[in-house]
């Protein structure tokens, strides 16, 4: 551990967050038993290993604390499981808003359909090409905010264990599949879950071939969900943007030119065969 905490025992959390009060809530509790303990910041911290800097940020709602954080604060302070019993609460609000709206749809959908030109499907990704994915973009996030979004991201593939699974339908380009990021290692480990995750019965996964002069994904990577309620929404992450398509036209052309991608892309099984190449060619 540092000597502050800074980055080892808590996330940042986003002001415009409205789990804000959940966070904050958690800090006043937590407040309330240091002080009923006799114990003032920085004391605390000591026993905890922790710097009294993050204690107040952690108090005031300002940090998310960790589940190990709050384990160990059930243990420095004797509340016999009740600070403990709080990690149920911020499970949900450590992961950043967007991912945790991203993962309640997932959670509903019967169908999610997804076209991706840049990266591996979110859904489909190792945690090691997570990492990798994160750890190259500019400018660079910090350790803290890296471990967030990777650990939001690999929650979410609780979404193809479930029962009953939603069926998974993924469209990726060539190039995505030859691009090493991370490594050659990292890459092939990569393949080979795209193999293992592909003979799923929930789970088709398609090759759009480089070779293929035009189809109806040029204008960009796209996401389709059909909800247990019948509806339909899409979605859509770009850059800075991460964009949830609700207006019916909008979702229509979404939906038609999704059905045109798959159509033009390998099939399934043409497109397992085609991994394989790339992974012996690896």
């Amino acid at each position: 551990m540092s000597t502050d905490g800074t980055d080892e025992s808590s996330w940042e959390l986003d002001p415009e967050d409205e789990s804000g009060a959940v966070i904050a809530t958690v800090g006043r509790q937590l407040k309330m038993w240091r002080e009923a303990a006799g114990l003032d910041r920085a004391k605390f911290g000591e026993r905890m290993g922790y710097g009294a800097n993050l204690i107040y940020k952690i108090e005031r709602g300002a940090r998310i604390p960790r589940p190990e954080f709050l384990d160990k604060a059930d243990e420095v302070l004797g509340a016999g499981g009740k600070i403990a019993g709080m990690k149920a609460d911020i499970e949900r609000a450590r992961y950043p808003k967007t991912v945790r709206d991203l993962a309640k749809l997932e959670a509903q959908a019967v169908e999610i359909g997804s076209y991706e030109n840049s990266v591996v499907s979110g859904l489909l990704q190792t945690e090691e090409y997570t990492r990798a994915l994160y750890g190259v973009r500019r400018p660079a996030y910090s350790e803290d905010a890296t471990e967030r979004l990777v650990t939001a991201r690999v929650a979410r593939h609780e979404v193809l264990r479930r029962h009953p699974a939603p069926l998974l339908t993924v469209v990726q380009e060539e190039a995505v599949l030859r691009r090493p990021i991370g490594g050659r290692m990292v890459l092939r480990r990569q393949l080979e879950h795209l193999l293992e995750v592909g003979s799923l019965r929930n789970v088709e996964i398609q090759v759009m071939p480089t070779a293929v002069e035009e189809h109806a994904g040029l204008a960009g990577s796209l996401k389709i969900m059909r909800l247990k309620d019948g509806t339909t929404v899409g979605h859509n992450e770009v850059q800075l943007v991460s964009r949830l398509i609700t207006e019916p036209k909008e979702v229509q052309i979404l939906d038609m030119r999704y059905g045109m991608i798959r159509a033009q892309a390998l099939t399934p099984r043409a497109s397992m065969t085609f991994i394989e190449k790339v992974l012996g060619e690896t």
